[in-house]
């Protein structure tokens, strides 16, 4: 460890106390130096988010997941988990969380591998302040971005489980492109009860157009069923 990790904080960048952020992002930070975990804290709370710091992989682990858009900044070299092992860990156990990798040291081979596991970004030591936050900024971004995206998922798939059986057929159908004297063949019914049933499942799944709603169903990953 370095024993000056980051360039001098002024009062001014650490007034924002951290219960003042209980909405706020959080930035999780595991680094067995106290010091850099202090330091780090102070910039992270002083830029607008909630600082949640750990001094091992394990505690990590252990904590409450984040109710809201979060990303970890992890030291490499921790003392009972590498933090590029820590990395497959969260990759494996959690839903995606972007990671910031921090080393007092590093090689190409090191970078290489955090990078290929999606890691956002990899600063070592002395660590740049404006890079870490640019890093981080980024990373909450990307964090909501995924948020945004899983709820917008669920309130679809909440939407689509309200149709029928039988509109849930057709809608699978004209997502494959069917039209719909095709799919009143296939079916066994009228184009008017055809084009009823679109009309029902426009307004269930609170589609702006037949093909808003078209984009949804693919959204879903919906096809025709396979028969058989």
């Amino acid at each position: 460890m370095l024993a000056s990790p980051l360039e001098p904080l002024r009062e001014s960048e650490v007034e924002e106390s951290v219960s003042d952020l209980v909405d706020a992002p959080t930035v999780f930070i595991v680094d067995d130096d106290i010091s850099v975990r202090e330091s780090l804290e102070h910039l992270v709370a002083a830029a607008g988010w909630r600082p949640e710091t750990f001094a091992s992989a394990q505690a990590f682990l252990a904590r409450a997941p984040a109710a809201g858009p979060s990303c970890l900044v992890l030291d490499v070299n921790l003392p009972d988990l590498n933090g590029l092992d820590l990395q497959d860990k969260v990759g494996a156990d959690q839903t995606e969380m972007p990671i910031i990798f921090i080393t007092g040291y590093g090689d190409v081979p090191m970078t290489v591998r955090a990078m290929k596991a999606g890691a956002m970004e990899f600063l070592t030591k002395p660590i740049d302040k404006h890079a870490l936050l640019a890093a981080v900024g980024d990373a909450i971004e990307r964090s909501q971005a995924a948020a945004d995206h899983g709820a917008e998922s669920r309130m679809l798939r909440a939407r689509y489980e309200r149709l029928t059986p039988r509109e849930r057929e057709i809608l699978a159908m004209v997502v494959e492109g069917l039209l719909n004297k095709q799919v009143a063949a296939d079916l066994g019914i009228s184009e008017i009860t055809v084009k009823a049933h679109r009309g029902r499942m426009v307004r269930k799944m609170k589609a702006a157009t037949f093909a808003d709603l078209v984009k949804m169903g693919e959204r879903l990953g919906i096809g025709t069923p396979q028969k058989g």
